[in-house]
């Protein structure tokens, strides 16, 4: 199933190196390159005048025979990342995958998290109801009663794992309802294969404002999906209902109470940008649909690339990684590209604080914060800046005239 599947994030940092020439000739022409260079950017103050992003790559360290790119996110330049993909086996409870992502900014202002999944159930029958009470809870996998996205942050996520902040104030997501109702017609096609012919869906978001008592401030979203089952009891002649409920993007950001526009924007642009390899996501979907139709998997073991091309394509985003994280081949970015309607999802989750616009490159189009008047890209599918200064020129400022300006597309 769709949320199923998160993410690892390895930090990887871009790194931007004035192009000038060495020989003798030039040497004076190189020193008055470095110092223009250096007298534009005093003039501009990186994060007030401008935000410069890179793309984050994701590894799947534990599912391959070798570490594989998953994912995509753009974060901004400097941040530091610690994350990990989880891979529950099968047979276990809540078998599937989880992420833990953690993100923050050199001077520890600003901090971004996406919290793992949480997943619960509860069965109205009175005697499996007695038996799974007894039952140990799991940390994001657990037993209770079916609630909505607005009682559940209030209930469990604020005051268990965002250490009971205030709440400024809290709304609905319509946008990540839409998200989760496409995803759920998928789900329930499934379902229906499998024999289930009474199954019903109940998506909720919630966008919230909370305050800390050191004085920060944060958005969180938080999305819960329930599934409810009636399965016939053939014992009775009566039937009982199932519920399994999922709380899904998990979201922090917390920032300084007078950076809440800054906080908006990029989070925006940090969840807007998600791009999923294809590749991965087929062999990690094509495993757990085998899991879900009762083969005979023992263990994860590890799982092989479904063919040659796509095995290929994992070995060449890890060698390319090693040697140079910020020059990976054209065509091995062609998938982040064409994977705004795929990982659209995410971009819903946002709307509620902020729209995004679509820009464009020589590589293709990026959805980016709204909140920013100007994109500049590298055309290398990593590096963005968004400024709200028309009259910075990264190009001149840094020197490198690989720095173009995006242009917005419908």
């Amino acid at each position: 199933m769709r949320y199923h599947y998160f993410f690892q994030w390895l930090l990887c940092t871009a790194v931007i190196l004035p192009v000038t020439s060495c020989n003798s000739q030039d040497q004076s022409g190189s020193t008055n390159k470095k110092a223009t260079s250096k007298a534009a950017s005093a003039k501009y103050t990186e994060g007030k005048d401008y935000t410069e992003f890179t793309r984050t790559r994701v590894l799947d360290k534990v599912g391959f025979t070798q570490p594989v790119e998953a994912f995509s996110v753009l974060l901004p330049k400097n941040w530091k990342a610690d994350g990990a993909v989880i891979w529950n086996q099968p047979g276990t409870a809540c078998a599937g995958n989880n992420l833990s992502v953690k993100a923050a900014s050199p001077d520890g202002k600003f901090n971004f998290e996406m919290l793992p999944n949480d997943m619960w159930g509860y069965n109205s029958d009175p005697q499996m109801d007695q038996f799974n009470r007894s039952v140990p809870k799991v940390q994001y996998c657990w037993y209770g009663e079916p609630m909505n996205a607005e009682a559940y942050f209030k209930n469990v996520l604020a005051p268990n794992e965002l250490g009971n902040p205030q709440l400024i104030s809290i709304k609905e997501n319509p946008g990540g309802i839409k998200a989760m109702e496409e995803s759920n017609n998928k789900t329930r096609q499934e379902l229906m294969r499998y024999g289930a012919a009474q199954v019903s869906f109940t998506p909720s978001a919630v966008y919230a404002k909370v305050k800390w008592s050191n004085g920060q401030e944060g958005i969180v979203l938080c999305a819960v999906n329930t599934i409810e089952t009636i399965v016939p009891n053939m014992y009775t002649g009566g039937s009982s209902t199932i519920y399994t409920s999922v709380a899904t993007e998990r979201v922090v950001l917390k920032y300084p109470a007078a950076e809440s526009s800054k906080a908006a924007n990029l989070l925006t642009v940090i969840m807007g940008s998600v791009r999923t390899n294809t590749a991965w996501k087929k062999a990690v979907d094509d495993f757990w649909l085998g899991v879900r139709q009762q083969k005979q998997i023992a263990h994860i073991g590890k799982i092989r690339m479904m063919d040659e091309q796509t095995r290929q394509i994992g070995e060449n985003a890890i060698k390319k990684g090693q040697q140079n994280l910020n020059a990976m081949d054209a065509n091995m970015r062609n998938w982040e590209a064409s994977q705004q309607s795929q990982d659209r999802m995410h971009t819903n989750f946002v709307k509620a604080i902020r729209e995004v616009e679509t820009y464009k490159d020589a590589t293709g189009t990026v959805e980016l914060s709204s909140g920013y008047n100007h994109a500049w890209s590298r055309s290398d599918g990593s590096s963005f800046i968004m400024t709200d200064n028309p009259n910075f020129d990264p190009s001149s400022v840094f020197q490198d005239q690989q720095w173009k300006e995006m242009k917005k597309t419908d």
